[in-house]
């Protein structure tokens, strides 16, 4: 446990708090008064053990006291210093707690200014990204434009041409007119679009983002399909807000059947349990239950949040184009919407060497590097036997992993177009915020 220099200060004011006298206290804890003053005043660190008896003593966590309040603090402003540049001045990140001791108030401004900066450089790396690739978007924006050039010539003539036949006048007027009316109904359109876009989101653009969102508001785990009698896929899908068209309708009950195969296969407590005992490992899971890779790889990703301790791992998948087929998301890995992901990702190195088990931790750019640990696999399949097309699917399981970045780690980006990485071999265009 990470032992804040300010702990002496928590233990003071707690003390004071509740009429204890510093005497009092040294007493209770078998220390002498003298160096519970050394203490109280960040002269002296704090031993665990010390702290556990502090913490009972005082009727706290021993976390309130070894971290305190401060501890989101801490993390906010050490984002803020390794977000500074190479040729800028840096921070003294040794000295946080002493900035913050002295200087609460703008320690807590500086941290919030730094989560509100994240925040908005996610936007607009969303923004950007959609800006580029998203085709209902582009097709939106150039109706607006093609018949905002048809009512400005229409117009030029009638303004500029004096003695025009009155039959070409008169045609003229209806072409403007039609013209405005489309241009007015493109305008309504392409607002109606953009409205659709939810706080952190750019909206919803095509039937398997309908599916990724309708799965996110049931928090990814369906548990429906673990029921011994499951109800019609149907009657899962009816009146889900997010299922707007047919297409995804269909794609909703191809993924449900398939999480049922997946349920049946692996059955959640088992599972859970295994997971407990091997850990987040696809490979011994794999073995364990005899079953293949990719319904673990599906079945880890779908677990219940209460299932497993920390995060549930993310997943992403492609097909043999490299097009994201499917997008489970995780906290710091940014999985880009429309266009392709980064090349250097494991996923692709499995499509590119099918049944291949790779590991890999990768480190993640931004203006604070985070480092994930995956597994990828690519699996064929001949659903039309040998005479037909081989069919491959590759898979990354994603999980945050702490820890500093090491020296061989895999440095990746979230896509070409909102990643900072400027000398990168693999890059295909410039980057929108390098």
């Amino acid at each position: 446990m990470r032992r804040s220099a300010l702990a002496g200060t928590r233990i003071r004011e707690r003390r004071t708090a509740l009429g204890l006298k510093q005497a009092d206290l040294a007493r209770s804890v078998g220390i002498s008064p003298a160096y519970l003053n050394l203490i109280e005043h960040n002269r002296r660190r704090v031993g665990e053990e010390l702290t556990t008896k502090l913490a009972d003593t005082l009727g706290v966590e021993v976390t309130a006291l070894a971290e305190g309040a401060e501890s989101a603090l801490f993390e906010g402003l050490r984002e803020a210093a390794a977000g500074v540049g190479a040729a800028e001045t840096a921070p003294e990140v040794d000295r946080i707690e002493e900035f913050v001791g002295r200087f609460p108030g703008w320690a807590g401004l500086l941290a919030q200014r730094q989560s509100r900066l994240a925040a908005l450089e996610r936007t607009v790396e969303a923004l950007s990204e959609r800006m580029a690739h998203d085709p209902h978007l582009s097709a939106s924006l150039h109706e607006v434009l093609s018949a905002a050039a048809s009512v400005r010539s229409t117009a030029a003539i009638l303004a500029e041409i004096e003695d025009i036949d009155p039959d070409w006048r008169k045609r003229f007027h209806g072409n403007l007119q039609d013209d405005s009316e489309r241009l007015a109904e493109a305008a309504e359109a392409l607002v109606a679009y953009l409205d659709t876009a939810s706080e952190g989101e750019a909206g919803i653009s095509s039937p398997q983002e309908e599916v990724e969102a309708w799965l996110a508001a049931s928090r990814w785990h369906l548990a429906a399909v673990e029921r011994a009698q499951m109800p019609e896929p149907e009657d899962l899908i009816a009146g889900a807000p997010e299922l707007a068209s047919t297409a995804a309708r269909k794609l909703a009950a191809d993924y449900i059947a398939r999480a049922r195969e997946d349920a049946l296969a692996l059955p959640l407590e088992p599972f859970v349990a295994a997971v407990a005992e091997l850990g987040v490992d696809p490979g011994l899971l794999a073995g364990r239950f005899g079953v293949g890779l990719p319904t673990v790889f599906r079945r880890l990703a779908t677990l219940p949040e209460d299932a497993v301790t920390g995060p549930v791992p993310g997943l992403v998948t492609c097909d043999a184009s490299g097009t994201l087929t499917f997008r489970r998301p995780v906290a710091g890995f940014a999985l880009p919407r429309f266009g392709a992901a980064c090349p250097l990702w494991p996923l692709y190195r499995a499509l590119s060497h099918p049944t291949s088990r790779i590991r890999e931790r990768v480190t993640l750019a931004g203006r604070v590097q985070e480092r994930f640990l995956t597994f990828a696999y690519a699996e064929p399949n001949h659903p039309e036997g040998f005479g037909g097309p081989e069919i491959v699917t590759a898979f990354m399981l994603i999980l945050p992993e702490a820890g500093s970045i090491g020296e061989d780690d895999l440095a990746v980006g979230p896509s070409c177009r909102v990643c900072p990485r400027t000398k990168c071999p693999a890059r295909r265009e410039p980057s929108f915020i390098a």
